[in-house]
């Protein structure tokens, strides 16, 4: 019961980040029609995962209850129609989420022996509730309801947060036995093991992988809004309909040749063009499947006979370092151009990751 308990808490936290991070998206959106701006928004939440910031559980976690609260002061009215604070609450969750996840994930795997399979179901599955909330709640109480959501969804690992300080600061006090603390120590030393991210290097295919998810993500909002004449509701289902292909192709298993996964997200992309309403909603589902499809062929591709965790890890960190430059690029691109030119661009830029993904692949020594 404790353990499920412990994987419902850890799952409410991510449904909360996420939940704030495409509220704020819409919020900002309507605040400010500049391509540009709207960029800095993903490029804010992406940075901190390439800053070699400390790891600590309690200093994250109040920082990611100072951004919400900063959220919500401005959905209440506070800070007036001004961009900079909730991109000031988005940089503030953003560092809040890198302090305190990793950290987090390693004391329960190895202090309460949570498996950490049990961990990423869970962390999938709060994200795809804070996607579907954001959808649900915009309709009943706007921005408003839906920050005092992602405040009340982030408490419950209030508790969790304070029995790690008090057993971090038992142990500092020389309290209980040696035998205890060395097992406790080696356990946690394993759990670190298997999830601390690798010495730091890039994959030039999860680099490229992320220019083109963050270019097209980074102005998704802004294109549902003035493109589509859409809602946050909308927004947030074709968020949640992306989760849900994501979460799909790991269950199914689906390979396929490289090429064509970028192939038929281009396609995807331009039929959304001429279907409307759900159908629209509906195609973001087989275009996350693919985008993970791509994921999980560049992941075993990082370094074939080396630790699939690692992989990971070094994609994690190509990707985002690929995705702060997309999302940047081409919102300055929309910017100079407008946003409906942007598309074109988006889908010349699929078609030719088709091309060039492989060849980098097939280059690896």
């Amino acid at each position: 019961m404790q353990r499920r308990l412990l994987t419902l808490a850890w799952s409410s936290g991510q449904a909360s980040g996420t939940l704030a991070i495409g509220a704020t998206a819409w919020l900002l959106s309507g605040l400010t029609p500049s391509p540009l701006v709207n960029g800095v928004l993903p490029a804010l939440a992406t940075l901190p995962l390439l800053l070699p910031l400390p790891q600590r559980i309690r200093p994250g976690y109040l920082l990611q209850l100072l951004s919400l609260l900063l959220l919500l002061a401005v959905a209440a009215g506070g800070p007036g129609t001004s961009v900079l604070a909730p991109l000031l609450g988005i940089a503030l969750l953003a560092v809040g989420l890198r302090l305190a996840q990793d950290p987090l994930q390693r004391r329960l795997h190895g202090h309460w022996g949570v498996p950490i399979g049990e961990l990423r179901a869970g962390a999938e599955a709060g994200r795809l509730a804070g996607s579907l909330l954001t959808a649900l709640l915009f309709p009943i109480g706007k921005a408003l309801l839906q920050f005092g959501s992602a405040l009340v969804l982030l408490l419950p690992l209030a508790p969790l947060v304070g029995a790690l300080r008090a057993s971090g600061h038992r142990m500092e006090q020389g309290q209980g036995d040696a035998a205890a603390a060395t097992t406790a120590a080696a356990t946690t030393a394993a759990a670190t093991a298997e999830v601390e991210p690798p010495p730091w290097r890039l994959e030039p295919g999860g680099v490229l992988q992320g220019l083109l998810l963050g270019g097209l993500f980074a102005l998704l909002p802004l294109w549902v809004r003035q493109q589509a004449a859409g809602s946050c509701f909308d927004f947030g289902l074709l968020l949640t309909a992306y989760g849900l292909g994501r979460t799909g192709a790991e269950a199914w298993g689906l390979r396929l040749p490289p090429r064509l996964p970028y192939l038929l997200m281009a396609a995807l992309l331009l039929a959304t063009q001429f279907v409307g309403g759900w159908g629209a909603v509906l195609l973001f589902v087989p275009f996350g499947l693919l985008a993970a499809v791509a994921d999980a062929r560049l992941a075993l591709g990082v370094d074939p006979a080396g630790d699939l965790q690692q992989n990971w890890s070094v994609l994690e960190r190509s990707s985002a370092l690929g995705g702060l430059a997309g999302s940047l690029g081409m919102g300055l691109i929309a910017q100079l151009i407008g946003l409906g030119g942007s598309l074109p661009i988006q889908l010349a830029a699929f078609l030719g990751a088709g091309v060039l993904l492989p060849l980098l692949q097939r280059r690896r020594p």
